[in-house]
């Protein structure tokens, strides 16, 4: 067990902050997959979702002096990841993909009840990519991710009541989209 691992992230932060390149490494180990996680759910194309976590570690990097609060280092990352998969979608145009490589529960046991999870998944999905980007990552955030209203402001820049919004309006439209699936 090496000593950062053990060490409070407020301090991974500060001794990174004063240049401390084996701490920023732990830190970075403690968040790349959720960092990656966001990036795919918000691109669902792996190597978009790859380059866009990189890029985020690598802001992160170079604005981490800029962070005044140790503590909200989870916080501060998530938003630059989101961003920056923000403006992958503004940069991508409307076409995507829609592979994740992750599955949809199926309540039916064997190959039927996995033809039906992908394509409600591929139903889902689809859905998905029908939302405007900032419903789309709030919606993500909130539903896959399990950030509260506060976080998901703080990482999109905007306020909980508008988050609250944009989620019930991607709401609607999954719902609308889905109904086939009930």
């Amino acid at each position: 067990m090496h000593w950062e691992t053990a060490l409070p992230e407020s301090v991974l932060v500060e001794r990174a902050q004063d240049g401390d390149d084996r701490a920023f490494e732990t830190l970075v180990r403690r968040h790349q997959d959720t960092v990656y996680r966001i990036a795919l759910r918000m691109l669902r194309d792996p190597a978009d979702a790859r380059d866009a976590a990189q890029e985020a570690l690598i802001t992160a990097w170079r604005r981490l002096p800029e962070l005044a609060d140790p503590r909200s280092f989870p916080a501060w990352l998530n938003r630059i990841v989101g961003r920056r998969a923000l403006n992958v979608l503004r940069d991508r145009g409307p076409v995507e993909t829609v592979e994740d490589g992750e599955r949809l529960e199926s309540r039916e046991p064997g190959p039927v009840g996995e033809t039906l999870a992908g394509d409600l998944r591929g139903a889902l999905l689809h859905a998905l990519s029908g939302l405007p980007p900032p419903q789309r990552i709030c919606w993500v955030l909130r539903e896959m991710e399990g950030l509260g209203y506060e976080e998901i402001a703080e990482i999109v820049d905007t306020t909980p009541t508008a988050v609250r919004g944009r989620i019930h309006r991607a709401r609607t439209h999954l719902v609308e989209a889905l109904e086939p699936w009930r």
